[in-house]
């Protein structure tokens, strides 16, 4: 099945409209949508290895614009559409700690998220509601989503073939390493700061809505 998926989602990654797809899914993922931009990127990029940096700019760009529209979110429509938007997603529980943290960390968390193929949905919203400094926002954004979606444009235009050839062969473990990844990103997010007796990550993780 995942062989099947993989062959279905490569036709798709190399349509004429593919790239308009990529800044459609990239947009919303960072604002509302559940489902991550990082397989479609490598999928078009292992299509078309010679556009690779061009997708990973693509992406990084529209997964920016889709983080200052989940900040607006938060700021402007926490109350109503926010609250739907996290419980629709199952992150609702996870609201006050990711508020915590970025009180406490602002920029480290945006980029560490912004890194890693965990929900940046849940820190666009939460930054907005917080009253995160945009500047610092915009710029943690450009940063985190640039780290990873241009990594994967310049990796790709640069072993394209030989990384396409290897996927082919090792999909089973390329999923594993992502599936590692996500896993990752969350403990770096858990363990983020711990330094001290007085860790506020201590408290951030017992974080509730009366705390907010």
């Amino acid at each position: 099945m995942l062989r099947a998926l993989y062959n279905w989602t490569m036709e798709k990654a190399a349509h004429p409209h593919a790239q308009g797809w990529l800044a459609v899914v990239s947009f919303v993922e960072s604002s509302f949508f559940p489902i991550p931009p990082h397989p479609l990127l490598g999928l078009m990029c292992l299509a078309e290895p010679g556009k690779a940096i061009r997708f990973g700019i693509i992406a990084t760009a529209a997964s920016v614009l889709g983080a200052l529209f989940g900040y607006a979110i938060g700021y402007f429509l926490y109350g109503s559409i926010g609250t739907w938007l996290l419980g629709l997603l199952g992150l609702t529980d996870s609201f006050p700690t990711a508020a915590c943290y970025l009180r406490e960390y602002d920029f480290e968390v945006i980029l560490i998220a912004g890194a890693t193929p965990i929900p940046f949905k849940l820190l666009t919203i939460t930054a907005g509601f917080i009253e995160m400094s945009l500047v610092t926002f915009t710029l943690a954004s450009i940063a985190g989503r640039g780290m990873i979606f241009l990594t994967v444009g310049i990796l790709f235009r640069i072993f394209g073939r030989p990384i396409k050839q290897f996927i082919d062969k090792y999909l089973g473990l390329v999923t594993t390493v992502f599936v590692l990844l996500v896993v990752g990103g969350v403990l770096a997010l858990t363990l983020l700061g711990h330094d001290d007796g007085n860790d506020p990550a201590d408290h951030c993780a017992q974080a509730t809505l009366q705390d907010l």
